[in-house]
């Protein structure tokens, strides 16, 4: 039983990092001059929806790493 809580716990660190560094950032920093530059290449459409799913993923892989970090504790 432990071997699977590693390897599930393995598994969603792995898609945790990918989805947190997939992610675009909320702040603008210092190169963007002219702002919403990014909306007007890609489309506001495309880029929420991509978004809320990689928000979801985000979530859910968060999830399964407490609960696998916890059924690795006990």
């Amino acid at each position: 039983m432990a071997t699977f809580f590693a390897v599930l716990m393995l598994i969603s660190s792995l898609v945790l990092i990918v989805s947190v560094l997939m992610q675009e950032s909320k702040q603008e920093g210092l190169g963007a001059i002219g702002g919403g530059a990014t909306d007007s290449i890609f489309g506001k459409s495309i880029g929420t929806s991509k978004q809320a799913l990689l928000r979801k993923v985000t979530i859910v892989a968060s999830v399964v790493f407490m609960i696998s970090a916890l059924g690795l504790a006990i």
